[in-house]
């Protein structure tokens, strides 16, 4: 094969791609913490807490913290999608930026209850 010939069939790669398994591991990932944060705030702070003695107030303490890690996980998993060119690139930001807002909006609430 001569030079011109491996300059035709060569394309170009992109090195920070990866494979669409890893994106959607990440994806998974960022979905499933958002649901503990969600699972944390609605189920186990007000109905698990009590029994076990916490004080009222950590709930939106503990969701603070939570609803941080989740937003992160959440760009980290939309940075992932579109460094690697993946096919569903645009729903699943949709679906991200649906889920980051409601996480902004779980988190200021934490914040007014904590104020």
């Amino acid at each position: 094969m001569s030079y011109v010939e491996a300059e035709q069939t060569h394309t170009e790669v992109d090195p920070v791609s990866v494979g669409d398994g890893k994106v959607e591991s990440g994806f998974s990932k960022s979905i499933f913490i958002s649901g503990i944060r969600c699972a944390i705030t609605y189920v186990i702070i007000p109905f698990v807490t009590p029994f076990i003695g916490l004080a009222p107030g950590v709930g939106p303490a503990i969701g603070l913290v939570v609803g941080a890690v989740a937003i992160t996980a959440n760009i980290w998993s939309i940075r992932r999608f579109w460094k690697a060119d993946h096919r569903y690139k645009k729903p699943v930001t949709g679906l991200h930026v649906a889920v980051l807002g409601l996480l902004a909006v779980l988190m200021y609430l934490d914040i007014a209850a904590l104020v």
